[in-house]
């Protein structure tokens, strides 16, 4: 009777089942992915588009719509995805290969492994649901793909903030020569990097969006886009953040981290959507040491290092420390 009487609290506007990252009014771009890939592909035959079954989930559906004859469904079967995209690749095709990454790095790592990265074959494998953006738990959140995809030699592997990065990414990918991993947001993708003055992304290249005297946060993916989000909150606070994005997790701009650390004593935070373990994080410490170059302070502002819950995705960012207000409170916590 207490439950029934209780007053109802507001139900919440997400779930589990919806992987959007925006926040209530923020701009957002649809399917920045699609379009993009359906723009440039229409002078470039050679571009082809395949799937495991997910060409809605992951904006490839508008590519075949646009070309009907160039999208192969492949079905529930992410090993036959990459073998049969190494295959064209090697017929002098440039296939872009989607799934979600869960799907796309653990069940398929040994074909884009022996089949594609080590004859260097000129595959485009875009990834849905990287990180924590999908509340399904463990079977879905890719928190490791990264640190998988790191260990394979040769292979470019790119983390977007936005959707102005994706587009950006797509011409840029299709052009470089080799095997690229590109974790992909899709949907109604949040829209901030066309705030920052003059910012293009540049493959290989890390870009200081803001500077800041007490604190550098590095990032990648959607992490950017919290960090610049904290850096704002805490100036508030008259507390300066820098942001250094690193969009390209490999190659890793070393020389650029290592001259804007080295240009400040400041705690240096590297914030990723991705485990603490393996990914931009641990890259970013290795290249530091490697240069002899200390900061004031490092942290890691990741995910831990466990099975992550299911639930609703701005629960799961609170509790996991990757919202804009976990965030800011994790480098306000490190600054005592």
């Amino acid at each position: 009777m207490n439950a029934l009487n209780a007053e109802k609290k507001p139900r919440l506007t997400t779930s589990a089942m919806i992987a959007s990252i925006a926040s209530e009014g923020q701009r957002v771009r649809a399917a920045p992915f699609g379009k993009a890939l359906v723009e440039y592909a229409a002078n470039r035959p050679d571009i082809v588009g395949l799937t495991a079954d997910l060409a809605k989930y992951t904006d490839l559906h508008l590519f075949a719509q646009a070309y009907p004859e160039r999208f192969f469904q492949m079905g529930m079967a992410e090993q036959l995805l990459m073998g049969a995209a190494g295959g064209m690749a090697k017929e002098g095709l440039i296939p872009f290969a989607t799934t979600y990454a869960a799907f796309g790095t653990r069940r398929a790592f040994d074909f884009i492994h022996q089949v594609i990265a080590e004859e260097n074959l000129n595959v485009k494998i875009c990834c849905a649901l990287p990180g924590l953006t999908t509340g399904y738990g463990p079977s879905h959140a890719a928190i490791e793909d990264i640190a998988m995809m790191r260990g394979v030699p040769g292979l470019t592997i790119v983390d977007p903030c936005d959707a102005l990065d994706i587009e950006q990414a797509v011409p840029q990918i299709a052009e470089h020569k080799g095997p690229v991993y590109m974790r992909l947001l899709r949907g109604q993708v949040p829209l901030v990097l066309d705030e920052i003055e003059g910012y293009r992304l540049e493959l290989g290249k890390a870009k200081l969006l803001r500077d800041g005297a007490d604190v550098l946060v590095i990032s990648s993916g959607l992490m950017t886009m919290r960090a610049l989000e904290a850096a704002g909150d805490l100036a508030r606070d008259n507390v300066g953040v820098a942001v250094l994005h690193c969009a390209t997790v490999k190659p890793l701009d070393e020389a650029a981290i290592v001259e804007v650390v080295r240009s400040k004593a400041r705690l240096v935070v590297v914030a990723e959507n991705h485990s603490v373990v393996g990914g931009l994080g641990e890259a970013v410490a290795s290249a530091l040491l490697r240069h002899r170059v200390q900061p004031a302070g490092f942290q890691l502002a990741g995910l831990p290092d466990a099975f992550l819950d299911a639930g609703a995705l701005p629960t799961l960012h609170d509790r996991y420390g990757i919202s804009r207000e976990a965030l800011g409170q994790r480098i306000k916590g490190w600054l005592r």
